[in-house]
């Protein structure tokens, strides 16, 4: 078979196919010449006609069905697939693709599970409902924060600067992306004094509060780790998905351990941030949710980073849309998030996300306990359809909140 001949227009994908949308730029050759190719080379063809391809083989080929402009659609039969198993799927539809000569670029912008492979893998074990029974808040967004620093602080001054912030108001406190196990900071001993601060903060606040500690490691260290952290009454983990890899979080998962799971994106721009190249980040979502995190950044349409208000849209859908009985799971934003922000960013998202905000909390001049007061005063003002302003002249940490971030509003 030839590239073109994976084209089918008239095909009609069936309800066990995966669906792939792509914008596909050739290099060279046609749109359908390199449309063709990635549906060959990420199924049963290649760049020359075989003798060892046999009749039966044939059906086994993906399809192009659709091309409009540059964005090309490819049905795979689920035969392509080992179920239950997330390497083997994202080895074939964006596996060596991306590099052929025929592509100037080339980027899964989506990717639709059929319900059979979706079946085959565990899916979140809380979700949102899980997440809000465990912290008794059933009608705001969720306020968090990282610590900060977020690499330097010791154990001790870590955890003080976590309980400051669970009395100030916040629900979560989280580790960043990138403290581990570090001499400054030990894992263990982090947990341990960390989760007192915690049970501290619930005894002085009459509040649930949770701890995020960050378990990210060789897949058997984690296993070890989130042992650990239940071992001390710990109820949440965070791992880092794309730097451990889909595999050692799915290894994780089947543990099935009672630990809520918040899945950070470090290094996703990597894959996403190029429009025309790449793996969009509600591909990634989709995947995250399939294996079975509880939680996921999303991006935040205001504050630091990048994405469109269009790509975090279509993130949060790929977490709450209806798939397959998967429990929804929480969109997480975070990055340059401070109280300036939350009106446009409860605007956005509505009750069902978290709010995770590290500088945002602890730059503020008066300290972590008056941000943290801040971020909270300014949640309780917008869904008690208050402006900040008017708010701020009884609530001083606020006040002083609007002031220090006037310009970054």
């Amino acid at each position: 078979m030839r590239y073109i001949d994976f084209i089918d227009f008239k095909y009609e994908p069936e309800e066990t196919d995966v669906v792939c949308t792509f914008y596909v730029q050739p290099e060279g050759v046609s749109i359908e010449e390199a449309a063709g190719g990635v549906a060959a080379e990420s199924s049963i063809g290649t760049w020359t006609e075989l003798t060892t391809t046999k009749s039966y083989v044939q059906k086994l080929a993906a399809r192009v069905f659709s091309i409009e402009r540059n964005n090309v659609k490819i049905a795979y039969p689920i035969e392509l697939f080992e179920p239950r198993n997330m390497p083997n799927i994202l080895s074939s539809v964006s596996g060596n693709v991306f590099g052929l000569k025929t592509l100037k670029n080339l980027r899964l912008n989506d990717i639709h599970f059929s319900s059979e492979l979706i079946k085959s893998f565990k899916g979140p074990k809380y979700g949102i409902g899980g997440v809000r029974k465990l912290l008794k808040v059933s009608d705001r967004p969720l306020v968090g924060t990282i610590i900060k620093p977020k690499l330097g602080l010791k154990t001790l001054d870590h955890a003080k600067v976590a309980h400051e912030a669970w009395v100030g108001g916040c629900d979560i406190v989280k580790d960043d992306e990138n403290l581990s196990n570090q001499r400054f900071n030990p894992f263990e001993d982090r947990v341990i004094k960390t989760l007192e601060s915690r049970d501290r903060a619930e005894e002085e606040t009459g509040e649930r509060k949770v701890y995020m500690v960050n378990i990210t490691a060789e897949t058997r260290e984690m296993i070890k780790r989130a042992e650990f952290v239940l071992s001390r009454s710990g109820e949440y983990v965070m791992v880092d998905i794309l730097t451990c890899g889909f595999s050692a979080l799915q290894t994780l998962l089947e543990q099935d351990f009672n630990l809520i799971i918040h899945a950070h994106r470090a290094g996703h721009a990597a894959f996403t941030r190029n429009p025309k190249h790449g793996i969009s980040m509600r591909v990634i979502a989709k995947i995250a949710r399939i294996i079975g995190v509880d939680q996921l950044h999303v991006g935040t349409v205001v504050g630091k980073m990048f994405e469109t208000r269009e790509e975090v849209a279509e993130n949060c859908e790929a977490l709450k849309e209806e798939m397959s009985g998967l429990k929804r799971v929480f969109p997480v934003a975070s990055g340059g998030l401070h109280p300036r922000l939350v009106p446009a960013l409860i605007e956005f998202f509505g009750k069902d996300f978290v709010i995770q905000a590290g500088g945002g909390i602890h730059g503020h001049r008066d300290g972590t306990v008056a941000g943290a007061k801040a971020m909270r005063q300014a949640v309780d003002a917008t869904l008690g359809a208050i402006s900040l302003r008017e708010y701020a002249k009884e609530h001083r940490e606020l006040k002083t909140a609007l002031q220090i971030w006037e310009q970054h509003a």
